[in-house]
């Protein structure tokens, strides 16, 4: 299983080897870890980092939880902070879809949809 770095770097686009800009790259990850925690997603106990290529989407949410979701969100909006679109038409593609999992995000996690 892949790391979250390796994976969110083979979705923007540089090889799992290519690690000149991990640094920046961990700093957005983890911003977006800290988003997913104030909307309820992953571990709440304390905010989820990652500190390089150990960390895996295991150690963010245990398998068998709805919430593969997550990782399309990552690039989504590491992609928007790390290499912007230059097209307004696509930015605003990117912009909906990230919309659209923090809806759908919220859902999955919502108590209210346990307790029935």
């Amino acid at each position: 299983m892949a790391s979250i770095l390796e994976d969110v770097k083979k979705m923007i686009g540089p090889s799992a080897s290519y690690d000149v800009f991990d640094p920046e790259l961990i700093i957005h990850i983890n911003s977006v870890f800290s988003i997913l925690k104030q909307m309820g997603v992953g571990p709440q106990d304390e905010t989820f980092k990652i500190t390089g290529n150990r960390e895996q989407w295991t150690d963010f949410y245990e398998e068998g939880e709805n919430l593969e979701m997550v990782k399309t969100y990552m690039f989504l909006k590491v992609k928007s902070i790390f290499d912007p679109p230059q097209s307004s038409a696509v930015a605003e593609a990117y912009n909906r879809q990230i919309s659209e999992f923090e809806w759908r995000l919220n859902v999955e996690v919502d108590p209210a949809k346990t307790e029935n």
